[in-house]
């Protein structure tokens, strides 16, 4: 068995349904996450790929000795969080964070959710306020109001005599998950997919060339998509982000964090390698092609 270093988003929803992806539980107790694939294994097929992206969580319903609770927390503002818990019964547990416009229900988090009840590792996924079922209204950026959630789902965990051994986040959940390990040292392993570097790349993209002309006469620009109007980006959420240092919080993460890299995935601008026994975080940035 080979280790296996998830390139993009596809390879994590693929592999974590199939029989060539494991994770052991003993790693988790060491800050450690490893994916392995059985060598000469079959290359994925457009069929395959269609028919394991139609699961949903039926799959990990069917794990003996599990059970999945709906649980909500309350964040700092009063906003109720709301999650999937998948209890294996142990103290343990991991923390799954969605991504941009995303929800515990991605098939992400859903996989990867399967994936660990088939290694015995209790988890829990949840909507970050003004997502999915959560209370709140949807906002563009806000890295850090995120990362406040996170934590208030790590004190109920903590405060429920549970261990949250690893907080993983993909996408913009992984930029999250950094953000939280830089402020906070209380998780000792942290878990990037796919998570962007730069902030400030990937937006022309969005909102065009002349986005900041255009937001500081308007106020906001709306987002749409064949012609609807998807979501709104004031200049204060603009702003945010664009004011949101992931190379300097990174910095701040604490040397006994293990954290562990999942290379750039097609939708990111680039991507964070942080590598035990570095002093500092190893950062490698890969611009899209």
């Amino acid at each position: 068995m080979g280790t296996f270093v998830i390139q993009n988003a596809h390879s994590l929803s693929l592999l974590s349904n199939s029989s060539s992806l494991s994770i052991t539980p003993s790693l988790f107790n060491h800050h450690q996450v490893r994916f392995s694939f059985i060598p000469n294994h079959k290359p994925i097929t457009r069929t395959t790929r269609r028919n394991i992206l139609n699961l949903n969580m039926s799959l990990s319903s069917q794990t003996p000795g599990f059970e999945q609770k709906r649980v909500i927390i309350p964040n700092k503002h009063g906003e109720k969080l709301v999650g999937i818990l998948h209890d294996s019964g142990t103290n343990e547990i991991v923390i799954l964070c969605h991504g941009f416009r995303s929800s515990k229900e991605s098939k992400t988090l859903v996989n990867l959710a399967a994936a660990l009840e088939k290694a015995g590792i209790s988890s829990f996924r949840f909507d970050f306020s003004g997502n999915g079922e959560s209370d709140g209204s949807f906002q563009y950026g806000y890295y850090w109001r995120e990362a406040e959630d996170l934590r208030a789902v790590t004190q109920h965990f903590h405060e429920s005599n549970r261990l949250v051994t690893a907080i993983v986040g993909h996408s913009k959940g992984g930029g999250v998950v950094l953000l939280y390990a830089s402020k906070y040292h209380d998780v000792k392993a942290v878990v990037n997919l796919s998570g962007r570097y730069d902030l400030k790349a990937g937006i022309e993209e969005r909102l065009g060339n002349d986005y900041m002309k255009r937001i500081k006469e308007d106020g906001f620009i709306d987002v749409k998509s064949s012609g609807n109007s998807e979501y709104r980006v004031t200049l204060e959420s603009l702003l945010d982000r664009l004011n949101t240092d992931m190379l300097e919080a990174c910095l701040q993460i604490d040397n006994e964090c293990s954290s562990r890299l999942f290379r750039h995935s097609y939708i990111c601008g680039g991507c964070i390698s942080l590598c035990p026994g570095y002093t500092k975080p190893h950062i490698t940035y890969h611009r899209r092609s």
